[in-house]
């Protein structure tokens, strides 16, 4: 994780390209989105046992340094910009919850993912949710 989060950081302060900032958004929200691994892992443990202790803890760490960088990111994105990409959480739970936990998808999580791509494709195309400030 910390190459990761020195990646983020990085992208993060390159703001001369528009790109780098969706990229880092993007990075920080899987970075929110890992939170449900941990969160589930220490779901698996009983209440308080060293193991949920040590989940739990590493999810509320990742939860600490994602609000470090999202307050960093929103200092340069649009907030209804970085707003919409939060759907990208979503996603990136499914797929984990696929690829770790063996869970199934139905075409109901799928047409969802759909609906949110093409919300955030829809929003980025138009005109007026281009950043303006520098």
């Amino acid at each position: 994780i910390p190459l990761y989060l020195i990646f983020i950081v990085i992208m993060m302060f390159n703001y001369s390209r528009e790109i780098s900032k969706i990229i880092a958004l993007l990075l920080i929200n899987l970075l929110y989105a890992s939170v449900g691994i941990f969160t589930k892992l220490a779901s698996q443990y009983d209440f308080l046992s060293w193991s949920y202790i040590v989940f739990f803890g590493i999810a509320v760490g990742i939860i600490g340094i994602y609000a470090i960088l999202w307050q960093q990111l929103i200092k340069r994105i649009d907030l209804t910009t970085a707003c919409v990409f939060k759907g990208t959480g979503l996603i990136y739970a499914m797929l984990f919850a696929y690829f770790i936990f063996d869970e199934q998808i139905s075409w109901n999580n799928i047409l969802g993912v759909l609906i949110i791509i093409t919300g955030i494709v829809l929003y980025a195309y138009h005109p007026k949710a281009q950043n303006t400030k520098h």
